[in-house]
């Protein structure tokens, strides 16, 4: 993993990492996970197998992406957003398949934002901190709120 920045104090088991990517201490990638160049898994973040990041993304602290999650490119995610993959959990009874979540290229959450497994979060939009996304967001909009709601399109 040439030009990979892997702080000692994290536990990476994954070699799919892209060149200049930065991962922070108290980090755990499992070992299928995929992430790609130039991003920057800031420290307390968990990441599962299943999970796809693409290019120059930013995870803030207190992520955990869990299976099924797929993150386009120049993503951001603020620190602490929850992202759901199974919308009827019970203790140890594993769906055949977690719900699948796209976050297309160019979004933003914000901070303590919850998303909802099995939607899509369009291209370029924004997702105010705090929100609740419980349905798939359309590309270039603002969505915010408890539950969020469409406000406007952005660029």
């Amino acid at each position: 993993m040439k030009d990979v920045f892997i702080h000692e104090l994290a536990d990476v088991k994954t070699v799919r990492i892209g060149a200049r990517t930065k991962i922070w201490q108290f980090t755990i990638i499992l070992e299928n996970a995929v992430i790609g160049k130039n991003c920057n898994i800031n420290c307390h973040c968990f990441i599962e197998n299943d999970v796809i990041i693409g290019d120059d993304v930013t995870v803030k602290s207190g992520n955990y992406l869990w299976d099924g999650l797929r993150i386009g490119n120049s993503v951001f995610i603020g620190p602490n957003v929850t992202f759901i993959n199974d919308k009827y959990p019970r203790s140890k009874q594993y769906p055949d398949e977690f719900l699948p979540t796209i976050i297309e290229d160019g979004v933003s959450i914000g901070a303590g934002s919850t998303i909802m497994g099995g939607i899509v979060i369009g291209r370029n939009s924004m997702i105010g901190a705090g929100s609740l996304v419980l349905t798939s967001v359309r590309e270039n909009s603002l969505y915010y709120g408890h539950p969020a709601k469409y406000i406007k399109l952005i660029k």
